[in-house]
């Protein structure tokens, strides 16, 4: 095989709110930290171990746009790219190195917002009694709970 591939595909939790820097020629550039978790069982002492790797995920423009204005902290998305390493020179002039994601594509699977709903829908619907234990309602006339046309 003579080509080479740089692919990365992650599935994690935003770390933090999506930080932006703009250019002067209306460019932009938005970072934020990406958390995935691996568990597993030790074969040893059969405790659940849980490892959390910190990825660097760097998008740009039009697509850093649209992840600050919808993602934040806590939210579940997938993202794609290629991996990419900075080098450059601190104050102090030491040599440091940097590993990021450079996204190239990304999808929102969950936020914070909506998992609390769901969860807050869930309880509020477990205290609510079911339409069949209701003897007031009229059985005989079908329940209609969406306009859908078939």
């Amino acid at each position: 095989m003579s080509g080479t591939l740089n692919k990365v595909m992650l599935i994690g939790h935003l770390g933090d709110d999506v930080k932006m820097h703009y250019f002067d020629d209306k460019n932009c550039v938005g970072r934020f930290p990406l958390a995935t978790n691996e568990t597993y069982t030790s074969k040893q002492t059969n405790e659940r171990i849980s490892n959390t790797e910190w990825h660097n995920i760097v998008v740009r423009n039009k697509a850093a746009e649209i992840c600050e204005k919808y993602l934040s902290k806590g939210d579940k998305v997938y993202i794609e790219g290629r991996i990419k390493t900075r080098k450059w020179n601190d104050d102090k002039g030491i040599e440091r190195y940097s590993t990021e994601i450079q996204c190239t594509d990304f999808t929102f699977l969950s936020t914070k917002k909506d998992s609390q709903e769901h969860s807050s829908n869930q309880s509020n619907q477990s205290n609510q009694p079911s339409p069949a234990s209701n003897p007031n309602k009229d059985t005989a006339e079908p329940e209609q709970t969406d306009d859908l046309p078939f």
